[in-house]
């Protein structure tokens, strides 16, 4: 925000607002940003012409990137710059070369000849300084850098100058004229026509016309503004009251405007506002649909474990009462055929009749497995919580380990509660698969004193739970459980894992 405000020249908010981040990268202990900061707070003195405290800026940005042993990129350079606009060369020229011997980029490095020869120039020392300024030139070429081609023509074009070699100079001054109209790049626009309107004495007041037109057409309506009512000050006794009845008409102006605007942003707010609260509104709706819809997949599900109840209990007492039942009156009657027959065939009798008995041992076996009581309801929601335990594995390739307390009776929790406490369980699981890079977790139920304690546990990268976490997931997880008038707590340190403890009154 603060780069912003400052490309736009609102420099007082955007020291305010560097200023602001600053103190915040200070609390964070955040050297890197510090630098960051301090170099940004010098750019903006640098731009407001404050060189003393644009230098006490970079030098204390200089001093964190040596804190913290990063190479501090382009603020030797920055230093030198804002020297030379001091005209303090020596001092600049000091910087350029200390910039210079450091492990720089191809670019910045010919930025920071280029600025060195420059600045020699002005010394009126202009020993290595062509080879110097056309080096730069080359890079920008190859770079494809038609800002930096720019600003070299205009320095070239200056060096030919102090050769007195005019027409060179006006072919670079030429150049960069065209090449910054191109970029629509003001700067160094103004720059060229000033340096063409000096060397070009033909066509001097044509380029010295163009600049000044150029100028005024970057002056803002307010300053038109003032500068008309500074004229009408010295117009004549006969144009006072025409002066005044504008001004009152300026007042009147001012007045409509600020109370339109001020109308504008009420009911825009106003309109924002509404609109939020509509969209919070359909997030409650979505919110409460969702749990509308677990509810029933639960209710469905349960129903369909009652069916397949009934039909182990249906299937039961058909072996019990009618396939054991005539199983047992066929042995009966083989029994009492077995005496009618020879020794050597009652043996192969009796072999058949204990054979037949110990078939209907075995159904009588299985018939009581199929009768035998059990919690569907454990059954039903604990079948839903494995299912998004095995879904969820394989997205986040970790292990899942699955316990629940015998004493956890959940056909006396509500659906509405269930749903909550599944979808709990799935944003856990998302966070995990998001930013734990965990290989095992462990989801456990248990009854607290009437209360259903839930513990997911991970083997992951942690965090530290001092600092505040934003994420959306965390969010929704407090948001569940105080809804369930519940209580939430996250243990965890970096490099170790990851226990969320969750407790939720059982109703």
């Amino acid at each position: 925000m603060a780069k912003i405000r400052g490309i736009y020249r609102d420099y007082s908010g955007s020291e305010v607002l560097i200023i602001e981040a600053l103190k915040l990268y200070k609390e964070l202990d955040n050297k890197k940003g510090i630098c960051e900061a301090y170099n940004l707070l010098a750019q903006l003195q640098e731009d407001i012409k404050e060189y003393d405290k644009a230098l006490t800026y970079y030098q204390k940005s200089l001093d964190y990137f040596k804190k913290i042993k990063i190479q501090p990129f382009g603020i030797e350079n920055n230093i030198a710059n804002i020297y030379l606009k001091k005209k303090s060369y020596n001092k600049a020229l000091e910087f350029y070369n200390i910039d210079l011997n450091q492990n720089i980029s191809y670019e910045h490095k010919a930025r920071v000849i280029d600025n060195r020869a420059y600045c020699k120039l002005l010394m009126k020392d202009s020993s290595g300084v062509k080879k110097d300024l056309f080096y730069a030139l080359n890079v920008w070429k190859k770079t494809a850098n038609k800002g930096g081609i720019t600003m070299s023509n205009i320095r070239i074009s200056d060096y030919y100058k102090f050769l007195k070699d005019t027409n060179k100079a006006i072919t670079y001054a030429q150049k960069a004229n065209l090449l910054a109209k191109e970029l629509k790049n003001g700067r160094d626009y103004l720059t060229s026509l000033k340096q063409l309107s000096n060397l070009d004495t033909k066509n001097s007041k044509k380029y010295l016309d163009r600049y000044i037109q150029y100028n005024d057409s970057l002056v803002t309506v307010e300053r038109k503004t003032q500068n008309k009512f500074t004229r009408i000050e010295f117009e004549t006794d006969e144009h006072i009251e025409e002066k005044e009845r504008l001004g009152q008409q300026l007042i009147w102006i001012i007045g409509g405007s600020i109370s339109i605007i001020l109308i504008s942003t009420l009911l825009y707010f106003l309109r924002v506002q509404k609109v939020r609260n509509e969209k919070l509104q359909l997030e409650a709706d979505q919110q409460k649909a969702n749990e509308e819809v677990y509810v029933l997949t639960l209710q469905q599900q349960a129903k369909l474990e009652e069916e397949r109840v009934k039909e182990r209990n249906r299937i039961s007492a058909e072996l019990h009462d009618g396939i054991l039942g005539k199983l047992f009156g066929t042995r009966v009657n083989l029994g009492f055929l077995g005496m009618q027959m020879s020794t050597d065939t009652q043996e192969k009798q009796q072999t058949y009749l204990d054979e037949l008995q110990s078939i209907e041992k075995e159904i009588r076996e299985v018939s009581h497995k199929l009768s035998d009581n059990f919690n569907d309801a454990n059954i039903n929601f604990t079948t839903i919580i494995k299912q998004l335990l095995a879904d969820k594995s394989i997205i986040g390739q970790f292990t899942t380990h699955f316990e629940t307390d015998d004493t956890v009776v959940w056909s006396d929790i509500s659906e509405v509660t269930k749903a909550n406490v599944y979808r709990i369980i799935q944003e856990a699981l998302q966070n995990i698969i998001k930013h734990a890079n965990a290989k095992n977790v462990t989801l456990a139920f248990s009854n607290e004193n009437e209360k259903l304690a839930i513990q997911i546990t991970d083997d992951g990268v942690g965090f530290d739970t001092k600092k505040s976490r934003k994420g959306i997931g965390i969010k929704n997880i407090n948001s569940r459980v105080a809804k369930l008038q519940g209580n939430v707590s996250f243990i965890s340190e970096p490099n170790k894992g990851t226990n969320l403890q969750i407790k939720i009154p059982i109703t």
